[in-house]
């Protein structure tokens, strides 16, 4: 009822306008004093006029446009209007011989752009000027980049009740001394220093989506060395979809200092490789299996299948996608170990391409006590699924692997590399593609140092961290299943990939970036070294000394070369494993040798180490 209100309100304000503006433009072509013998000629042509211009408004949806937001975009329709009514009314006129002034004609469509656009416009202006009489402005803050971005956010933060826009700064010295919708932009990044002293500034916002990671890395730097709160945008998959406003920023996080450049995906390739197509992820209910879920949707497979062995996990992406209305989702609660569940479930769907991501994959809880489940799970469970796939002739089989794989020290880096060895051997003799794909640590994901952080420093700390000089490769959970499916792709004849993790970052400093962007002071959270636990390496490699690697043509993916793995090297794997039920931990470990590549239990360095933060 308020919707149709205010329609009748705006068609009512328009029939007044068009009256008023063809009445003023006979005025002013008889200087504000119509001949009577033209009274007839002015009302004769408003019975042509009004009709027409309400008749072509409605085609251009104008009553439709919302007043509150008028923009340059409105205008334009605005100026279309009148010059289609001119021209339609014009040759109404010469086909009735209907003499209206030429001079009319032109002064018409001046007026009808003028009044009807000003209207509008001071009603926005009206609207704007009492939310801001009657906000109260939270915070002030610079931005970082006066460029396009730059200037839809001040049009977005006039609307809000929170931040106060004091200057831009930007790289471009040419836009220094200049404004942008009434925001100074008072220089480059050395200037922010001076901007703080000035105007007691505390956040600093980096809206500058075409500049390097490398120099955006620069910028925060010194953010954080002026005690500043960093803030960025929301994530362009975020702004599209309509799930939150270009105005809701959030503070960054570890992930954002890594420094990290976009995923380039093959968007058709993977669009004829998925679309109208079963496909299967295991480990569905995960940190990275249920990211693989989300962006294969985009793809439109005609079946997805969620497989996983905890239904708590499987519920909440079951309940993620009826939210988002896709309804071509199967879920089943199976265990990758049970060759008879996975044979039942790819009888009824036969799967075209398979993503293997259910593993265990906690270093320390399985080097001790979980030795054999370790090895059962991931080895055998890639056994059953990986045959399966090859008897029901699956297009692609994507197996998910890890840099602990290569010269493992523990016992899940070296199950890993088992599974590795596994999808290698089945590839003989076999028209389905298995693809390996090899990467480090993902931040975000179930049981990684960020949430981890982010309790420590919740609970005041401290914030523990094994060895001062750790060092993991990592990259984002949206990353790492981009980079699985773009290896879906191109992957093929059990080619190993090895994605590129960029530099190795410290562990140390992440645990510090993390305690500074959450506001506290150095010495306000104290970092304690627990020494390295069982099975873990100080660093992680990405090749083994026997592998050769390659470039592809993505420059995120490189192919890594190792020598043939026969089907008997297969079973033996698989006989030894099945016999390690009745074993010891210490001789598993121990024979562990005789099967992984250098493999060794543990590396020998100090244990304990206390340093304050």
């Amino acid at each position: 009822m308020l919707l149709n209100y205010r329609k009748i309100l705006i068609l009512f304000h328009d029939v007044i306008a068009v009256n008023l503006i063809w009445y003023l433009a006979f005025m002013l072509r008889y200087d504000f004093q119509i001949p009577s013998n033209e009274v007839n000629t002015f009302f004769h042509s408003l019975l042509i006029v009004l009709p027409t211009h309400l008749l072509i408004a409605y085609f251009l949806g104008i009553h439709r446009a919302t007043w509150r937001y008028f923009s340059f975009d409105n205008l334009k329709n605005l100026i279309l209007l009148a010059i289609a009514v001119t021209v339609v009314t014009s040759s109404i006129f010469l086909m009735l011989r209907l003499s209206v002034p030429r001079s009319v004609l032109v002064i018409h469509p001046i007026l009808s752009i003028t009044v009807l656009g000003a209207s509008r416009y001071l009603y926005r202006y009206f609207i704007e000027s009492n939310i801001n009489s009657r906000k109260n402005i939270t915070s002030s803050i610079v931005i970082f980049g006066a460029g396009a971005a730059g200037a839809g956010l001040v049009k977005d933060f006039k609307r809000s009740n929170k931040w106060n826009i004091v200057a831009f700064l930007d790289d471009n010295k040419a836009l220094h001394g200049r404004d942008l919708l009434g925001i100074p932009v008072l220089g480059g990044l050395p200037k922010l220093k001076d901007i703080k002293t000035k105007y007691s500034i505390e956040n600093v916002l980096i809206a500058m989506p075409s500049a390097s990671n490398q120099r955006k890395k620069e910028i925060l730097a010194e953010i954080k060395n002026l005690d500043l709160n960093a803030l960025s945008l929301p994530s362009i998959e975020d702004l599209i979809s309509g799930k939150i406003a270009i105005s809701q920023i959030k503070s960054i996080e570890a992930g954002d200092l890594l420094g990290r450049e976009q995923v380039v995906l093959d968007i058709s390739g993977l669009n004829k490789l998925i679309k109208n197509n079963v496909v299967l992820v295991s480990g569905a209910g995960g940190s990275i299996g249920s990211e693989l879920c989300r962006q294969i949707v985009n793809f439109n497979p005609s079946t997805l299948i969620c497989l996983d062995i905890s239904e708590v996990a499987l519920y909440k992406i079951e309940q993620e996608f009826i939210d988002l209305n896709f309804s071509r989702g199967v879920y089943f609660v199976a265990d990758v170990k049970n060759k008879e569940r996975l044979t039942e479930i790819f009888n009824q769907f036969k799967p075209d391409i398979i993503f293997h991501v259910a593993a265990y994959k906690h270093v320390p809880l399985m080097e001790t006590y979980n030795v054999t489940e370790a090895l059962i799970n991931n080895v055998i469970g890639t056994y059953h699924l990986a045959q399966i796939a090859k008897i029901f002739k699956v297009k692609k089989f994507v197996l998910v692997s890890t840099d602990k794989a290569v010269n493992p020290t523990n016992v899940m880096g070296a199950s890993k590399y088992l599974a590795e060895i596994i999808c290698r051997g089945l590839q003989l003799k076999s028209k389905t593609d298995f693809v390996i794909t090899r990467f480090g640590n993902v931040l975000g994901s179930s049981g990684s140092v960020i949430p981890k952080f982010r309790e420590q420093i919740a609970g005041g700390g401290p914030v523990t961290v094994t060895h001062p000089d750790m060092t993991r490769y990592f990259m984002s959970i949206p990353e790492a299943a981009q980079l699985v499916l773009q290896t879906s792709l191109m992957g093929k004849q059990g080619q190993i990939f090895v994605l590129d993790m960029g530099e190795p970052v410290k562990i140390v400093d992440l645990a510090k970036n993390m305690i500074k962007l959450s506001g506290f002071d150095k010495g306000d959270i104290e970092i304690k070294f627990t020494g390295l636990r069982p099975g873990e390496k100080l660093y992680e490699e990405l090749l083994s000394d026997n592998e050769a690697i390659m470039p592809t043509t993505h420059p995120k993916l490189k192919i890594a070369f190792s020598e043939n793995i026969s089907e008997k090297t297969v079973k033996d794997v698989i006989k030894w494993i099945l016999s390690t039920t009745n074993k010891t931990e210490a001789q598993i470990k121990k024979e562990l040798k005789h099967w992984v590549k250098g493999y060794s239990v543990k590396e020998k360095v100090p244990q304990k180490y206390n340093s304050p933060h």
